[in-house]
């Protein structure tokens, strides 16, 4: 279940927003293809932020359930392939965080 975040500072939201929106669908199909997943366990939010200044003007947190098949390699790939495809939407240098959550205390209601 990929869980994605997108952070975007709100001064470049308004001129990336267009192009981050068609840039999800090749997103979810990476995701989904790469980590083994179908499209319902997808989760997306895109959220215009105050980003500081010194900081990257877009960030990108990904939570996961852990696998066994979910090498550090492969994920580094996933990252990898992340930030390419939102930095291509919006022009920008984006950071990306991957987080496997404990599937003991993990709740979903959908």
């Amino acid at each position: 279940m990929p869980n994605v975040k997108i952070f975007v500072d709100e001064t470049l939201y308004p001129s990336v927003r267009e192009q981050l929106a068609k840039t999800l669908g090749p997103v979810r199909d990476m995701l989904c293809h790469d980590l083994s997943v179908d499209v319902p366990a997808c989760q997306f939010a895109v959220l215009p932020v105050y980003a500081m200044l010194d900081l990257p003007r877009v960030n990108v947190e990904l939570s996961i359930m852990p696998r066994a098949e979910r090498t550090r390699d492969l994920l580094m790939s996933v990252c990898a392939k992340l930030r390419e495809m939102v930095g291509d939407a919006t022009g920008t240098h984006v950071a990306v965080r991957l987080t496997s959550l404990d599937p003991h205390t993990y709740i979903a209601l959908k």
